[in-house]
């Protein structure tokens, strides 16, 4: 069982930044693959960016490639998402969540942290 944890969510005006963290609490945690998501009101979660277990490969949505950045600290048990030149319609609840498999699909991932919201004003 892996338990996840998200912050660092918050209210932002148009162009600035946050710094999402995703700690876990699984000691195997360096072993899987990580990915954010997020989901607006009335919308399907969607992907946002995946990281394999070394970092050595990442993936984003074409929607926050060029200002998103997802890494992670293995030492730490934490993922970070820094998200930058925000735009409105980046505002949605962020999800963290851990696989086995580099995808993109959110059934690909098994345990699921409880979300942040992240609001981004006009």
């Amino acid at each position: 069982q892996v338990q996840l944890v998200e912050s660092g969510g918050g209210l932002v005006q148009a162009g600035g930044s946050l710094r999402l963290s995703c700690a876990a609490s699984s000691r195997t945690f360096s072993t899987t693959v990580v990915g954010w998501f997020r989901q607006a009101p009335g919308n399907e979660r969607e992907f946002v960016a995946t990281i394999t277990q070394s970092s050595g490969l990442t993936y984003y949505a074409d929607s926050v490639k060029g200002r998103f950045t997802i890494s992670r600290d293995n030492a730490k048990n934490t993922v970070y998402l820094q998200m930058n030149s925000l735009k409105p319609e980046d505002t949605a609840v962020y999800y963290c969540a851990t696989g086995r498999r580099f995808r993109v699909r959110a059934s690909d991932y098994d345990y699921w942290g409880q979300g942040t919201q992240v609001t981004v004003s006009s």
